[in-house]
């Protein structure tokens, strides 16, 4: 137990505390108030002390050994996917390579210059297809023309109208197809 002298004592001890702490406060906050009037002299504001705290943090960052063992690990890691994107497209090239040094034809020209192709089985079985969705079309549509002829001379009107409408442009091509 504190005698009655202590107590006094002590709540002095307090009181003074108490204002020494509301002296510093208000000290505190003249010296807050001076430190915004010098940096508005200055020209800095709160965007650029931002700006400011964040390059300097970002250095401190970049220079910890945790971030230069993962920006190496990361690096190492993005090389090896481009140099393996990089094969996957060689090899994609490669192959529609391969597939246009062999492929079929691209156009109805092309494909009317290689009888040996349209000898084929393949071929044949295509050209019966679309027979069938031609004539299945006509009769849906407005009947059946008999005079549509074959493939053959459907592919061959094709490529009459695609070679004169190079020559004489589209609007010739089309008159020719309506009739």
């Amino acid at each position: 137990m504190l005698s009655e002298e202590e107590k006094e004592e002590l709540k002095a001890e307090l009181v003074q505390l108490e204002d020494e702490i509301t002296t510093l406060r208000q000290v505190l906050s003249a010296k807050e108030r001076h430190l915004v009037e010098i940096k508005q002299k200055l020209g800095m504001n709160l965007m650029n002390e931002l700006k400011q705290n964040f390059s300097k943090s970002w250095h401190d960052m970049q220079t910890t050994t945790a971030y230069k063992k993962t920006h190496e690990t990361l690096s190492h890691a993005g090389q090896k996917a481009t140099a393996a994107f990089s094969n996957v497209g060689t090899a994609i090239s490669k192959k529609f390579g391969d597939m246009r040094s062999h492929s079929i034809g691209y156009s109805i020209r092309h494909s009317i210059s290689m009888p040996a192709m349209r000898n084929s089985p393949t071929f044949k079985s295509f050209e019966e297809r679309v027979e069938t969705t031609v004539t299945s079309l006509k009769t849906k549509v407005g009947g059946v023309n008999h005079s549509g002829g074959s493939f053959e001379e459907v592919l061959s009107s094709t490529a009459h109208a695609s070679a004169q409408s190079t020559a004489g442009g589209p609007r010739q091509a089309e008159e020719e197809l309506q009739c």
